[in-house]
């Protein structure tokens, strides 16, 4: 029986969606951090400062920030004092990052390459895993998980900050009118790729719900799982920790 993932709203072979993914990244690698601008309006900064203050990175501990790409949410992290390790799959966005931290003159981060799914690293030696607006992008969510979970000490705590589909009644449907039409539209006004942006948004109603996203990740084997909710369930914050 073929493996068959969603790609937006496409079902394809699993074994194209880490090519595909790559594409579109490379594609808007450049133009990342304008668009979250212009597409969240700026909320994407609160969202994310909200995000590291429920992490509570403290000095010295080493965390992982896996798809941290152009560095968001390691800059954010490494305030704290503690060791960040910038992954991503895609070197386009590592790039990107590596050098907005030249610029902003951040010193001490780790860049490193890596699959989500086939991390690289020793089991248990990171106290924290974050992963922000990227594992709806991963091929096989749960392998990520159970990745996470393994790299993790016993005590470490997962973060993902992630879209999901709003239940707010009437903003539902003006978030549904901005994702498919107007994103796309933007897209292709600031970064010259609309069909990149039709897939980011397709992708966030392909992902499962918060509730079913939460068992996935107690499936994978983190305890006291939660899940905050921002705009009605349009953004959401899990959390999970490995006892």
């Amino acid at each position: 029986m073929t493996d068959t993932v969603s790609f937006g709203y496409e079902d394809i072979d699993a074994t194209e969606k880490t090519g595909r993914v790559g594409e579109v990244f490379s594609s808007v690698a450049a133009k990342y951090d304008i668009m979250n601008d212009a597409m969240s309006g700026g909320m994407h900064r609160l969202w994310k400062n909200r995000f590291v203050a429920r992490v509570k990175p403290q000095e010295g501990e080493a965390i992982l920030d896996m798809a941290g790409g152009t560095g968001d949410i390691a800059f954010r992290l490494a305030t704290s004092g503690a060791s960040v390790t910038v992954s991503d799959i895609n070197q386009d966005m590592l790039d990107v990052g590596i050098e907005r931290a030249m610029e902003r003159g951040i010193d001490g981060l780790v860049w490193s390459r890596q699959n989500a799914e086939e991390l690289t690293f020793s089991s248990r030696i990171f106290d924290a895993y974050t992963i922000a607006f990227g594992i709806r992008n991963v091929t096989h969510i749960d392998k990520a998980l159970r990745e996470a979970h393994r790299v993790l000490k016993f005590g470490g705590r997962f973060f993902c900050l992630e879209f999901s589909q709003t239940d707010w009644p009437g903003f539902k449907d003006v978030y549904d009118l901005y994702s498919h039409k107007l994103m796309p539209q933007i897209g292709k006004a600031i970064a010259n790729d609309e069909d990149s942006y039709r897939y980011l948004a397709e992708s966030i109603r392909r992902f499962p719900k918060p509730a079913e996203f939460e068992a996935m990740i107690r499936g994978a084997g983190f305890e006291n799982t939660r899940v905050e909710s921002i705009l009605g369930g349009a953004v959401n914050i899990h959390s999970g920790w490995k006892v």
